[in-house]
């Protein structure tokens, strides 16, 4: 049998501009036509949230939550480069970037000879040219499609992008296990999830559209039901166990987003929620995470935890418990954001 090393991290794409951008999110929400009044400035906040944004519009707070937030990338690349994988497959969500109006599969292998992408400009490494060149692993992600679809998961797999070299949930999860800019050379297989279902071509996969009310009859079909990609994570676990490679692999995302949640009218994430599913995963309450539905996931703005569905399924696959896991909640920062490891 072939060691698997589990890892879960957040792409939060905020964290690769300077802190005094990082509430940008929060901003953008606040410019909602439709806010309560008695929302639209700090004075009617929640007390917590006017704590973070403090005097500074956040800037302080994000300092602290960056630290936070880097310590668990170092932690997570020194449990990578003690493993020394063949490859790292990543679950991530793709919104709207390489898949758009001509397909949106519930779930597709890139199966890639390599992966070529910038830096994003106006990052907080000052760097302007940086490219990353990496390479994939096509004959690992054809047999994982293949067995995929033997064991009765319709797997989609390409070898070359529509619309978009790589999108965000995987190159960010790059650029930060590369924070302290040591290299990042690991061959890597993106397993792209529609996470966004509904919203992903109806709001392009982002933001709330504010300019116009988006009937239902304009929302797209669901993602994937929770249950759905438990079973595949735990699927593609077993098949890699069985396999000659020796695999990492990584849940790309953060859970509830603020964007995402309209009852507390997009301004900061279901928290409560949150914490709810992170007690199943340490605990390892794997039912938990399986008998979620997705209704519930949408209510509370948690599509990126479908990432994560598919690494509690492959936890419980594997009888693996977690061993280091840790919860950054936040008010004014869009979301919150898991870690996970998990050696053999």
């Amino acid at each position: 049998m072939a060691d698997i090393l589990a890892l879960g991290l957040s792409h939060y794409p905020p964290l690769w501009g300077p802190d005094e951008r990082m509430c940008w999110i929060l901003k953008r929400m606040l410019q909602n036509p439709r806010l309560p009044e008695t929302l639209r400035t700090p004075d009617g906040w929640p007390a917590l949230m006017r704590a973070e944004w403090g005097n500074d519009e956040g800037t302080s707070s994000a300092a602290r939550h960056r630290a936070t937030l880097v310590d668990w990338f170092t932690r997570t690349r020194a449990a990578l480069d003690a493993f020394k994988p063949d490859f790292v497959l990543m679950w991530g969500d793709d919104q709207y970037e390489n898949f758009k109006e001509d397909v949106v599969p519930p779930y597709c292998i890139s199966a890639y000879e390599r992966f070529k992408f910038a830096v994003p400009p106006g990052n907080v490494w000052g760097e302007t040219d940086k490219v990353y060149d990496l390479p994939g692993h096509r004959a690992g992600a054809k047999m994982l499609a293949t067995r995929l679809i033997e064991e009765g998961f319709d797997t989609a797999y390409a070898y070359k992008p529509l619309h978009h070299p790589l999108g965000h949930a995987f190159t960010n999860a790059v650029l930060y296990l590369d924070y302290d800019r040591r290299g990042f050379d690991y061959p890597i297989v993106p397993f792209a999830i529609n996470c966004y279902g509904r919203k992903v071509l109806a709001q392009r996969g982002g933001l709330p559209v504010f300019d116009r009310e988006i009937p239902a009859s304009e929302f797209d079909p669901p993602a994937p039901t929770p249950k759905r990609l438990f079973d595949l994570g735990a699927a593609t676990a077993r098949i890699l166990a069985d396999s000659p490679y020796r695999v990492a692999l990584l849940a790309s995302s953060g859970w509830s987003h603020a964007f995402l949640t309209e009852k507390n009218n997009f301004l900061w994430p279901d928290t409560p929620a949150d914490r709810r599913m992170y007690e199943a995963l340490t605990t390892s309450d794997w039912a938990a995470w399986r008998d979620m539905t997705g209704a519930a996931v949408e209510d509370s703005g948690q599509q990126e935890i479908l990432n994560w569905s598919c690494l509690a399924g492959a936890m419980s696959a594997l009888d693996r418990k977690p061993q280091e896991t840790g919860f950054v909640d936040t008010w004014i920062f869009n979301s919150s954001k898991a870690f996970l490891i998990a050696a053999p």
